[in-house]
């Protein structure tokens, strides 16, 4: 652990960079981050490397979701936001042709996905909505877009970035958005699961460590003890679990259960937080073609196993109607799929023990080949309702109805039922959608989370770095949820409630046969579905295209992520 002399001369040192960073032009700020978007590219490979071998060792589909969870991550955050800052010294607002639209509830929308050729070409069939809340107008949101580059001369002063363990982007764009929306230096603590990925941290983001906007450290809780408490810290964010929240927030054992009681909180700067949920999939029943129970069956079990399910917005419990003719045909195919793939172990510490409690408590789950698959009634209090599951475990849930009564009582599951309010998925053919008319919208409004994918795993929202991440609004400290405040939102909009992102419910060439909302797609399998068979050649050209955002580094990842 550094000595207190050290930590002292560190948090001075940003002081005084961030101190120059408040007087700095927002022409200026935009070179810097578009100079650690070239260093970020320039360590992809060195990058990507690390993070494999902190999960277990090479492993094709692991190296494959490093790419697009890692480097291109990181790299779209510090691009999009270097053109935004763009936007605003050129005295034009991040926000300006963003395609304004409405939903219930008197809420204005903004597509941010896409915006342009090259957006429609990579995510064709894809698009993304933020909502902003109740109230808020789109002149609004375009006056106030920028955040903390138009707060010339502000000074944040120094924040403290507890950084993930599962994904090796977040801890940098934590980073970016504390500096760029906030106008806060960082303390960056690599989280000891990623801590051989700390040399590449400082290679990637040497123009900010040599500007001293950011320092490095790894180290285990007592490290992370002394910064959040430390006198020359305004700001702490964390991600992580909502446990290891209130343990910094309030204390452990009995002094903390006073803290919370008295509502004094052991740290006493500003807090905020992106922090698990256990997150929902409705499956909304319709007419499907067994290529169309293949396909959602693949689409969902990647939404429990990327990552080997340590995502913060892994899907845990699937809502299915009990009235759905084609619900054990849909079962039957999840089982397939996790049959047919090759076993992968957990590797996020705890997650073996966490699998053998969770064997001993659910004696009736299906193992197959390394995930759990579990019927929970919806009556019952099960943890799997109620606490995030960090491993690879799947329940599904029997709720009764079709069409929209059954979707109203899905959505009042989802909100009363489940913990957390991070992300959520709807799965519901073009038909039925149609069928339900503004029902559908309405229910969607309804639905109390911070990141919806219908048709589409949320996955894709947070690598979407134009799109605000975080928990649904209304969290507090005591009430912590899923977090409180958003990151990434490279646009830098303010007043966002949720982002809604569509996807095509069937794969290229089949989803032409009925194209009611958006455009078809031109993909069979998206690269984060874990039977994508070029899932890693299209990661690294992705990567190839985020470094260099052309035409000619696009075009070859459109046969690449065809085959797959």
């Amino acid at each position: 652990m550094p000595g207190t002399r050290d930590l002292d001369q560190a948090i001075a040192r940003l002081a005084t960079g961030v101190a120059r960073w408040a007087n700095r032009s927002v022409a200026e700020r935009a070179a810097l981050v578009r100079a650690t978007h070239a260093t970020i590219g320039a360590t992809a490979e060195a990058w990507v490397e690390a993070a494999v071998a902190a999960k277990g060792g090479p492993q094709p589909r692991v190296e494959a979701e490093e790419w697009l969870s890692g480097p291109y991550a990181a790299l779209g955050g510090f691009l999009g936001t270097a053109k935004s800052l763009d936007a605003l010294a050129k005295g034009r607002s991040p926000a300006a042709g963003l395609r304004v639209g409405s939903a219930p509830g008197d809420r204005t929308t903004l597509r941010i996905l896409p915006t342009n050729a090259q957006e429609w070409t990579l995510f064709n069939g894809f698009s993304a909505t933020a909502w902003l809340k109740p109230g808020v107008t789109a002149d609004q949101a375009r006056k106030e877009a920028g955040l903390g580059a138009r707060r010339l001369g502000e000074d944040g002063g120094v924040a403290v970035v507890l950084g993930a363990g599962n994904v090796s982007s977040i801890g940098p764009l934590d980073v970016l958005d504390q500096l760029v929306a906030h106008n806060r230096a960082s303390v960056l603590k690599v989280n000891p699961t990623l801590a051989g990925l700390l040399p590449v941290y400082e290679a990637a983001l040497a123009p900010l460590i040599e500007a001293d906007l950011l320092w490095l450290i790894d180290g285990d809780a007592e490290v992370g003890e002394a910064l959040v408490h430390h006198p020359g810290i305004s700001h702490v964010h964390l991600t992580g679990s909502r446990r290891t929240h209130d343990a910094i927030v309030w204390g452990t054992g009995e002094e903390g259960e006073q803290r919370r009681a008295s509502g004094e909180p052991a740290v006493t700067t500003s807090v905020s937080s992106e922090l698990g949920c256990v997150s929902p999939c409705i499956i909304v029943p319709g007419e499907w073609s067994p290529a169309d129970l293949r396909y959602q069956a693949e689409h969902v079990v990647s939404q429990r196993l990327h990552n080997a399910g340590h995502n913060c917005i892994a899907t845990q419990v699937l809502l299915i109607s009990r009235d759905w003719h084609q619900r054990i045909e849909f079962l039957t195919e999840i089982r397939k799929v996790l049959r047919e793939l090759p076993e992968r172990s957990p590797w996020y510490p705890g997650s073996a023990d966490a699998m053998a409690q969770f064997a001993e408590a659910h004696v009736q789950a299906e193992k197959h080949d390394g995930c759990y698959l579990v019927d929970l009634p919806a009556r019952h209090d099960d943890p799997l309702f109620t606490t995030e599951f960090f491993a690879p475990a799947l329940a599904h849930t029997m709720l009764a109805g079709t069409g929209s009564a059954y979707v109203r009582e899905a959505v009042r599951f989802a909100n009363e039922r489940l913990d957390g309010t991070l992300g959520a998925g709807i799965i519901i053919t073009p038909e039925s959608r149609e069928a339900m008319g503004p029902l559908f919208d309405e229910a969607i409004a309804e639905l109390r989370y911070g990141a919806i994918g219908i048709n589409v795993w949320t996955g894709f929202i947070f690598a979407l770095h134009s799109a605000p991440w975080g928990a649904y609004p209304g969290h507090t400290l005591d009430e912590i949820g899923s977090g409180m405040g958003v990151v990434h939102n490279s646009l830098l909009l303010a007043g966002t409630e949720r982002v809604v992102a569509e996807g095509p419910f069937r794969p290229f060439p089949e989803s032409l046969k009925a194209v009611r909302h958006g455009h078809p797609g031109l993909v069979r399998k998206p690269p984060w579905f874990v039977t994508s068979r070029t899932a890693l050649e299209t990661g690294r050209r992705m990567v190839e295209y985020a470094q260099d955002p052309a035409w000619r580094s696009l075009l070859p990842i459109v046969p690449a992520a065809f085959r797959g």
